[in-house]
């Protein structure tokens, strides 16, 4: 059951790599790092810096002020969430920025927030496009063509999205008392900050600040991988394939995180040129600086 992911990884991850030179600072040099407390936010804030993918060294986000969330995340920083869209589209309701002992979610809190995001009415047209490059590719043979081919990997493919949300999101999460959101490092060099995200699918933060396994997402995304053959066709129900469905889901989780950890540099660059046009009047500032 190969699914039309491989091509918006090559997608996404180019253009992280692309831009993510241009919007990542370089942190300062020669200073000490810490680890975050039980307190302070893990995995992806601002914080002290977290251990890499391969778990041999630590590497720690710089600390951040007090409890605060910026730019379109300030409207839910008091539960913990935000309200943020990668791109301005797809949800990015569990990523905080600039945060600092924000506390952890209820159970209740996980399965909202990924309620919120699974059911957005932007996912509708992003799964049918994800459905129709399957389509084109005619990956799923056993789907057949047509308008019934199209409307089997759209169930398929938004039943794969809403089950690996809900499975490495909240239940996962809820039941090992795991915090399922991603927090931007924001400070560092682009490789540095690029490390620090890739290194979020194994080490994730526990709803007590302590640095755990990321068990939700790696165990999570095998449960998705494992239901979603009663669904997809018998030829593709093979051990096999279920395992390349579930390194495809985590491969595609991996380049997720990338793009969140540097969407924030991105979207203050395009807020502040907004700004700077307006105040010309809608000109181009380094136009109008140069005649």
């Amino acid at each position: 059951m190969v699914r039309p992911i491989n091509l918006l990884d090559a997608i996404f991850l180019s253009f992280v790599l692309a831009t993510g030179s241009l919007f990542a600072q370089p942190g300062p040099t020669g200073t000490a790092t810490t680890q975050p407390g039980p307190g302070q936010a893990e995995s992806s804030s601002t914080a002290a810096s977290p251990p890499s993918a391969s778990g041999s060294k630590a590497t720690s986000p710089p600390s951040a002020p007090s409890a605060q969330v910026a730019g379109p995340q300030a409207s839910d920083a008091k539960n913990g969430t935000s309200k943020d869209r990668l791109f301005w589209t797809l949800p990015n309701f569990l990523t905080v920025e600039n945060a600092h002992q924000i506390p952890p979610l209820t159970a209740k809190e996980k399965f909202k927030v990924v309620l919120r995001s699974a059911f957005d009415p932007v996912e509708y047209p992003y799964i049918g496009f994800l459905a129709g490059i399957s389509q084109a590719q005619d990956s799923e043979p056993g789907f057949g063509q047509g308008a019934a081919g199209y409307g089997k990997r759209y169930g398929s493919a938004f039943a794969d999205n809403t089950i690996e949300n809900f499975m490495t999101g909240a239940i996962l999460p809820s039941l090992l008392e795991q915090d399922p959101r991603y927090y931007q490092l924001g400070q560092g060099t682009f490789q540095h900050r690029l490390g620090y995200a890739i290194s979020r699918m194994l080490v994730t933060r526990g709803d007590g600040g302590t640095h755990q396994f990321n068990t939700s997402e790696v165990l999570g995304s095998a449960i998705a991988a494992a239901i979603s053959n009663a669904y997809h066709p018998v030829g593709d129900r093979t051990i096999g394939n279920t395992v390349s469905v579930w390194w495809t889901q985590i491969g595609w989780d991996t380049v997720a995180v990338g793009v969140k950890e540097f969407w924030p540099d991105i979207r203050r660059k395009v807020e502040k040129r907004h700004q700077m046009r307006t105040a010309y009047g809608g000109n181009d500032p380094t136009n109008s600086a140069t005649q």
